[in-house]
């Protein structure tokens, strides 16, 4: 698959929103986003392929922990794993790291924790919010991680975090100074679902597309202008006549065979 110039994907549990229909992305369970994950990977085997970790599948306990991230790498084919944290899980990350799986550390704005912050709102816009995310990233860096994502924060924050640290930092609508920018296909793209950040810059409208499509293709079908001749499957002509010289006779080669016939009462599928 050519992704024109990407150099990684990432796999979000996003996929609940936009892909499932949940208004949050903590339904997603580790089944799907394995599933999804693997998927992604034979679609791209050459591009840096990240799994995010859902919702309660990293939280509770360190060695639960340690084993799905390697269901991530070993199951899925990821280059690395993502999870949403603070300084309270530095000991996780750190069992990852030792466990030799590398991990993304996801700072700011965490959509597992909407909840527990009271929505979808930008973190570190205060001095004292500010200087706990920076403060948290320095403890993801000692703890082993291997990159820190950055998701809406100031872009004085992120460049603070960048100019600081030797991890790679990928910055989420947080601004110019990141090492590298992830954003959500489907905002991207206009395709709908999810919660879009105001600030993402739209590279397409298919949700629209689609909808002209639609419109089209029910139009087609409805005033009798599709299926046409030509969209159809035809019958060799001369099967065609001995078909219906079989029907005329009533018979066919399976009689011959000892084979049963079909019903002569036509059946309706509902």
């Amino acid at each position: 698959m050519q992704l024109g110039g990407i150099d990684a994907i990432l796999v979000g549990d996003t996929y609940a929103e936009v892909c499932l229909g949940h208004e949050t992305t903590l339904p997603a369970t580790m089944e799907q986003m394995l599933t999804v994950t693997a998927a992604v990977r034979r679609g791209a085997p050459d591009v840096l392929l990240m799994g995010d970790m859902p919702y309660m599948s990293y939280q509770a306990d360190r060695a639960e922990a340690v084993r799905n991230a390697g269901r991530f790498m070993s199951e899925a084919g990821c280059d690395c794993v993502k999870v949403e944290v603070d300084r309270r899980l530095a000991s996780t990350v750190e069992a990852m790291a030792t466990a030799t799986i590398p991990v993304i550390a996801h700072l700011g704005l965490r959509p597992q924790s909407i909840h527990h912050v009271g929505g979808y709102r930008a973190q570190g816009k205060t001095a004292d919010q500010a200087k706990r995310i920076i403060e948290d990233a320095a403890v993801m860096e000692r703890c082993g991680a291997a990159g820190l994502l950055l998701e809406a924060v100031p872009s004085e924050v992120a460049r603070m975090i960048a100019e600081a640290t030797e991890l790679p930092v990928i910055g989420c609508v947080a601004g110019a100074h990141c090492d590298g920018t992830v954003v959500v296909m489907h905002d991207m793209l206009g395709f709908g679902g999810g919660h879009p950040p105001r600030s993402v810059k739209q590279y397409a409208n298919l949700d629209g597309l689609l909808q002209q499509a639609f419109q089209s293709y029910a139009r087609d079908v409805k005033e009798g202008r599709f299926p046409e001749p030509g969209n159809g499957i035809a019958m060799d002509p001369a099967e065609q006549e001995r078909l219906e010289g079989l029907l005329k006779t009533g018979s066919n080669d399976s009689e011959a065979s000892g084979s049963p016939r079909f019903l002569d009462t036509p059946i309706a599928e509902s």
